[in-house]
């Protein structure tokens, strides 16, 4: 990945299967890739829980355009 994941263009976003409006979501590239080193420790153990729960607590994850802050 060539761009800092603080200004990266896309987030790949794990949908809640429950609750409304619930998500987790992480910086990457257009092809989803998620840089893994760059994460906090807590978002990567976030990461992996949603990509564990995939079908259970969470949609499969769908790469969007990150929303501007």
């Amino acid at each position: 990945m060539n761009q800092p994941m603080s200004t990266a263009a896309y987030e790949l976003r794990f949908r809640s299967l429950f609750n409304e409006g619930r998500a987790l979501a992480f910086p990457c590239d257009q092809e989803g890739h998620v840089a893994l080193d760059a994460l906090s420790e807590r978002a990567r153990l976030n990461y992996f829980f949603a990509r564990h729960a995939v079908g259970r607590e969470f949609s499969a994850p769908a790469v969007q355009a990150a929303a501007p802050h």
